[in-house]
């Protein structure tokens, strides 16, 4: 399959705009949670949001830093989830959970663009 790339970047975009809407959502309070929320960690998914929406761009493009944003996005929430299991104890496990299905989809965009450069290697 020669368009993994589009995939991975498709993928993006929707990790990313689905975290700066419902992220922007909470932090303006249009979206009250039953459970608390950490605005630190919020603001946290909005801007990996817009990061996650440039690392699209770059994607699609096939740009040469793509692979060091998707590196850095999947890192980040790594440590970061690393970080609300085992050192916050105000942290919902909703929030979680989410950054799990994050870490996720991250792993899937950088599986794909592995397997595309692969492919093109060889």
């Amino acid at each position: 399959m020669k368009n993994l790339y589009k995939i991975a970047a498709i993928l993006a975009l929707f990790i990313g705009a689905m975290s700066v809407f419902a992220g922007s959502k909470v932090l303006f309070g249009i979206d009250i949670k039953e459970y608390p929320v950490l605005n630190w960690l919020v603001l946290y998914n909005v801007i990996f949001g817009v990061i996650s929406i440039i690392a699209a761009y770059l994607l699609w493009k096939k740009s040469l830093f793509s692979k060091r944003i998707i590196i850095f996005i999947l890192v980040s929430h790594i440590c970061m989830a690393l970080y609300l299991y085992f050192f916050s104890e105000t942290v919902a496990p909703e929030s979680i959970k989410a950054m799990g299905f994050r870490i996720s989809i991250w792993a899937i965009i950088s599986l794909l663009y592995l397997n595309q450069n692969f492919k093109l290697n060889t």
